[in-house]
């Protein structure tokens, strides 16, 4: 893998990531429509590297209260808030775990990221049109973050975004467009910490070089970059523009895919 195809596909990490447009989607989509090698398991390393410093840069202060809230026990919505993020990654984590295999082979198809890319990209659209905006985090339910916590674990197939499927379910239970996207991405928080440790236990010093290291900075920045832009934009504005954004981009997919 040369630099500048680590940057590429750091900066596209970055901003999928965090953004309702899937990274693992424009990661496998990519190196199809230009032909480049496979990255690489040290490469997704590197990936999940950025993404975790860019969010634990951004909310490191709520982490730190809410962590300290639930070791003070204190019974404040902020301790139960650190305990329904719990309770909301296990669904995603034994999903993760089970169908490992299946999202490195059979999930990896163009024509599936495309069709999921337009289908979720619609959803989110009908979803954030119909749903009040009644909730803020802080009246969040167990019941509403196991919802998000089950729909975070369909991100394992590529297409269908992480961010995109907790910020619709966040939507879908009358969370406001901030509230959604602030939960959803403190909700990444563990997952990403997982996946990297999971996938560190294979990489050695010698695996780090130029390119990882790119990867690394250009999914850090834009990760961070990319959370402050959506947590500002969805202040003003629907999900609209990114679930246009789906359906242009899984359409091309599809035209593409069937001609190849």
């Amino acid at each position: 893998m040369t630099v500048f195809q680590a940057l590429v596909l750091g900066v596209f990490q970055g901003l999928g990531e965090f953004l309702p447009i899937s990274s693992s989607a424009h990661l496998v989509l990519i190196p199809w429509v230009f032909n480049w090698p496979y990255a690489g398991l040290t490469f997704d390393v590197a990936l999940h590297i950025g993404t975790l410093i860019s969010v634990v840069a951004f909310f490191w202060r709520d982490w730190l209260s809410l962590i300290y809230s639930a070791l003070r026990r204190d019974g404040t919505q902020e301790e139960r808030l650190f305990w329904y993020l719990v309770v909301a990654t296990i669904p995603g984590a034994a999903m993760g775990y089970l169908f490992e295999e299946q999202a490195e082979t059979i999930f990896r198809t163009p024509l599936l990221i495309g069709t999921l890319l337009i289908v979720m990209g619609i959803l989110l659209y009908w979803v954030d049109r119909r749903a009040a905006s009644v909730k803020d985090i802080q009246n969040l339910s167990l019941f509403g973050s196991l919802l998000i916590g089950l729909s975070q674990a369909f991100a394992i197939i590529p297409g269908v975004s992480r961010s995109g499927a907790t910020m619709t379910a966040g939507r879908a239970i009358g969370l406001t467009r901030e509230a959604a996207a602030r939960f959803s991405f403190l909700l990444s928080t563990p997952i990403i910490v997982g996946a990297g440790v999971f996938k560190l236990k294979d990489i050695t010093p010698g695996d780090i070089n130029a390119a990882f290291i790119t990867g690394v900075v250009a999914s850090a920045v834009v990760g961070f970059i990319s959370i402050g832009f959506l947590l500002r934009y969805l202040a003003r504005h629907s999900f609209g523009v990114f679930a246009w954004y789906r359906f242009i981009v899984g359409s091309a997919v599809i035209i593409i895919a069937l001609l190849r």
